[in-house]
């Protein structure tokens, strides 16, 4: 539930950041702190003790304060209980540096606060890898103001202790935050927690790297939080779970002891496929949250590995049992190369026959399959990430969302020899995930129309002239070193004259022709529900996004790409006899600003960094007439009244994950110590 949290005391943008430009020989690359590998529960095992406590290398911070505060991220422990702030943890102190900070501890708040920095960073820097370029948090946006600017915020911050007696934790958009909860453990189920005892979703691994990705994605994806498709929110679920979930394939140790544990089946339950643990034992689900292989059998109480049901998609709306399927799909890609990679292996430790002997694994063929397991696993999630790019801006589906993948990746590995594009495929259809628009499944056939076979591709095929060149110019230097709010400030001036450039088109003859290719509605006979300019009465849009995509494929060759998101806005209505009124003008402003929900269109363009040239335009047609239609049948149902109220009423809900976790499950007394909320 939204919180109202004190301020903590500001600290300028620009004073002492946190990565300097320069690296002087002494300056160490990391700094190494010691977390929980899951979550507190599995130290409290004899079985995984030995494996819960890993060391993080996060990345050098010259300018980092108490608390932490870095350039990333603010720390910032108010605890409601006591009306307070924790005393911060300073992680330069002399014996932290050389003990790798705190020790994993229950009960050092400080630990928490150090937990949560190590890990975020953690996130943050996979995405980074994955995208080449730094990362940016969604911007402040003064909607109420004429220019409709947007603010740059700096530091994430990040309350570890901030909702009392609440089972949560989610990520603020408004308040640019992620609040986490500490709770009272079940009593009645407590699972292998102490009855009643106190969880804190603060020293939840999954948890934390969880909140962080809807942070990142919201930072990439503004649009993607407005529930507009059964899958659009299911997708921002999923793709945190996605991102937690391979993170665990990033500790030697424990990868190690799972491989050891299930003899190299990682279809077998195992902790590499479960998302806390501990926080699912202590509100009485008898096992992990959620489970990407599998479920506890109500009826045995014993684990089952859940067979992938196509028809599944066609019965499930609530968007974390939703994203589940998604996350189904991406993890048995991942086994299914994971068993390819290793097979050799097997066959020679087996003669040929692939039939392990009884007893244990030898070491030798655990850490090699544990090195192929790595590299799976890490080349699964740098697509998952890298595909993001190549979504439509708003509106996203889980069969559009397999398409960018297979395009982001086509786009730098052309020969898919080790049939990663393949195992993907083959996982979506398993389930009944779906592209619409598609002739086959062939990779060919997945892959984004490319702007040669549009007809409107001559209209918006180059970004050339000398203004757009220097601006390009500083854009090409949005790498892992520049300047975060440098890089804001020049994407915002990337927008602003692309804006004019595309204002132009329109005034063009060939405005149809771009209309066609963005799937705007930019001429005089749109939709009136689209509101007009005060310059010169016609339509309006706007430049949502701008950035840089950098990667470098297997042979070394440099692949760079510009993103640019246009999108439009129209006011929709759940009478279809208003719409039609609305549409033809009838209606006056102060009308439209009570419509019932909003309708988006536009288009992500991909351009060639080097040669200017427009590669793929993924559009969304603002004037389309189904998709209104479907979006307002998703809407009109039941389970989606309380995500309007979140999303699209001018008085709803300013937290929408904060509903949206609340409401994944109801209170159970039988479950849970009474006053406890339930939520994920």
């Amino acid at each position: 539930m939204p919180v109202n949290l004190p301020e903590p005391n500001e600290v300028p943008d620009d004073a002492a950041p946190a990565t300097s430009t320069r690296r002087v020989s002494t300056t160490p690359p990391y700094r190494r702190l010691r977390v929980f590998a899951f979550d507190p529960l599995l130290s409290n095992q004899l079985e995984t003790l030995a494996i819960n406590q890993i060391t993080l290398q996060v990345p050098w911070e010259d300018g980092l304060r108490p608390g932490p505060i870095g350039e990333y991220v603010e720390v910032v422990d108010y605890d409601p209980e006591i009306d307070n702030c924790h005393e911060p943890v300073d992680l330069n102190h002399p014996h932290l540096l050389a003990t790798d900070g705190l020790p994993p501890s229950e009960g050092n708040m400080k630990f928490h606060q150090q937990m949560v920095y190590a890990v975020s960073m953690t996130t943050i820097r996979h995405f980074e890898q994955a995208l080449g370029r730094r990362a940016l948090w969604a911007p402040r946006r003064f909607v109420s103001s004429s220019s409709g600017e947007n603010e740059f915020v700096a530091r994430l911050r990040i309350y570890p202790h901030a909702l009392r007696r609440e089972a949560n934790a989610y990520y603020s958009p408004e308040k640019k935050s992620l609040l986490f909860g500490y709770f009272p453990a079940s009593t009645a189920a407590p699972g292998r927690n102490l009855p009643g005892g106190t969880i804190f979703t603060c020293l939840s691994h999954d948890v934390i790297a969880h909140e962080t990705t809807h942070a990142l994605l919201d930072g990439m994806h503004q649009r993607f939080v407005e529930p507009n498709n059964p899958d659009v929110l299911a997708f921002h679920e999923a793709f945190a779970d996605i991102v937690a979930l391979f993170q665990h394939f990033s500790f030697p140790e424990v990868l190690r002891h799972q491989i050891a544990r299930t003899k190299g089946d990682l279809t077998d339950q195992n902790l590499l496929g479960q998302l806390a643990l501990q926080f699912g034992e202590a509100v009485g689900m008898r096992g992990a949250l959620r489970d990407a292989l599998g479920s506890v059998n109500p009826k045995t109480q014993l684990w089952e590995f859940a067979r992938p049901d196509p028809a599944a998609i066609r019965n499930t709306t609530e968007p974390h049992a939703r994203g589940a399927i998604l996350v189904a799909a991406v993890f048995d890609a991942f086994i299914s190369i994971y068993k390819s990679r290793s097979t050799d292996l097997l066959r020679l430790a087996t003669g040929g026959t692939g039939v392990l002997s009884a007893g244990e694994l030898h070491p030798d063929l655990v850490n090699r399959l544990a090195a192929e397991a790595v590299k799976s696993a890490h080349q699964i999630l740098t697509m998952c990430i890298r595909a993001l790019d190549y979504c439509p801006p708003v509106d996203i589906t889980f069969g559009e969302y397999l398409r960018a993948l297979i395009t982001a990746d086509t786009e730098l590995i052309h020969d898919d020899d080790l049939g990663y594009r393949i195992a993907v495929t083959e996982a979506f259809r398993r389930r009944g995930l779906y592209p619409l628009g598609v002739q086959s499944l062939a990779a060919d056939s997945l892959v984004w129309q490319s702007v040669e076979d549009i007809s409107s591709g001559e209209v918006c095929r180059s970004l050339r002239g000398r203004d757009s060149k220097a601006l390009l110019e500083k854009l090409n230097r949005w790498n892992l070193s520049a300047s975060r709010k440098q890089v804001f400030e020049d994407a915002h001036a990337m927008q602003v004259f692309l804006h004019a450039q595309y204002r132009r088109v329109r005034d063009s003859t060939n405005v149809r022709l771009f209309e066609q290719a963005t799937g705007l509605a930019l001429t005089d006979d749109a939709p009136w529900s689209i509101r007009r300019s005060k310059q010169d009465g016609m339509p309006s849009f706007e430049v949502h996004a701008v950035r840089p995509a950098r990667r470098v494929g297997p042979d070394g060759q440099l692949t760079q790409r510009l993103i640019v998101e246009i999108t439009q806005k129209r006011s929709a209505f759940d009478d279809p006899q208003r719409q039609e009124k609305a549409d033809r003008g009838e209606f006056a402003d102060s009308q439209l600003d009570k419509a019932d929900f909003v309708f988006r269109g536009g288009s992500t363009l991909i351009y060639d960094l080097e040669t200017a040239q427009l590669l793929y335009c993924i559009r969304k047609n603002v004037r389309s007439e189904e998709r209104l239609r479907l979006q307002r049948e998703f809407l009109s149902q039941p389970d989606s009244e309380s995500e309007r109220a979140a999303f699209f009423s001018s008085a709803g809900c300013a937290e929408p994950f904060a509903l949206l976790h609340h409401n994944r499950f109801q209170v159970d007394s039988t479950k849970a110590a009474e006053g406890t909320n339930q939520t994920t």
